[in-house]
């Protein structure tokens, strides 16, 4: 009897051990497992009543962060309409000073919602007037450009409600809704080559809870930037 017929086999046959995986194979095998079983088990770790509960509380915090949110990004755009504003004031300034006579600054809508400004220079020594515009005597310094901070429910205005205090005299209250520029009985502002201006003020609105002045002082043509608080009615 041979070795291997007393082993119970042919000797040719291969020794058990040789047929299992090495041990690192084996390892990582398990592994994979663990990992696929592991996320199995999370992904039915929510059932559906889990999630619909999940997505209330989150319906929930949205409904009290959303309006804040909203009135922020209101508020925000008020506040670059009237530094845009602010900064066209202060242009047709530097203009007036620079080109050594009167330099009016004209704005406009379209109805849609589309401001524009031009820049106007005084031919004729009486300042910059509408007339003087239209007829074609006060030339433009440059062609028409667009405000691209106002629009889109942003303008020039008054918020609905109550009439606002005024900003030079919080005693009374404002008149002549309607006229958001008031550079005395003009729409113009205008500026001397000194730097001096004729006084008046730009008023900006979301049109709801927002607004804001742009406000001119005649003998400096120092532009400052006023906000309302509705709630207590003072100008800030």
């Amino acid at each position: 009897m041979t070795l291997g017929e007393r082993q119970g086999g042919p000797a040719s046959a291969l020794p058990l051990a040789s047929t299992r995986l090495p041990a690192s194979r084996w390892r990582q095998a398990r592994q994979s497992k663990s990992v696929r079983r592991d996320r199995d088990n999370r992904a039915a770790g929510f059932s559906l009543v889990e999630w619909l509960i999940i997505l209330a509380i989150l319906g929930l915090f949205a409904s009290f962060t959303l309006p804040d949110l909203f009135r922020w990004t209101r508020s925000l755009r008020v506040d670059l309409a009237t530094r845009e504003l602010q900064g066209v004031l202060r242009l047709a300034r530097s203009r007036a000073i620079r080109e050594g006579t009167k330099v009016g600054v004209k704005f406009r809508t379209d109805g849609k919602g589309r401001y524009t400004f031009t820049l106007y220079r005084d031919a004729d020594g009486d300042g910059v007037l509408t007339r003087d515009i239209d007829a074609g005597v006060d030339p433009p310094l440059s062609p028409p450009r667009e405000l691209v901070h106002l629009g889109q429910q942003i303008g020039l205005g008054f918020p609905a409600g109550p009439a606002p205090r005024d900003p030079g005299d919080p005693r009374r209250r404002l008149t002549r809704l309607d006229d958001p520029i008031r550079f005395n009985r003009s729409d113009i502002a205008s500026f001397n080559h000194l730097g001096a201006s004729t006084p008046g003020s730009l008023y900006v609105t979301d049109g709801l809870h927002f607004l804001s002045v742009v406000r001119v002082f005649g003998r400096t043509g120092k532009v400052k930037i006023m906000r309302y608080d509705v709630l207590s009615e003072t100008w800030r």
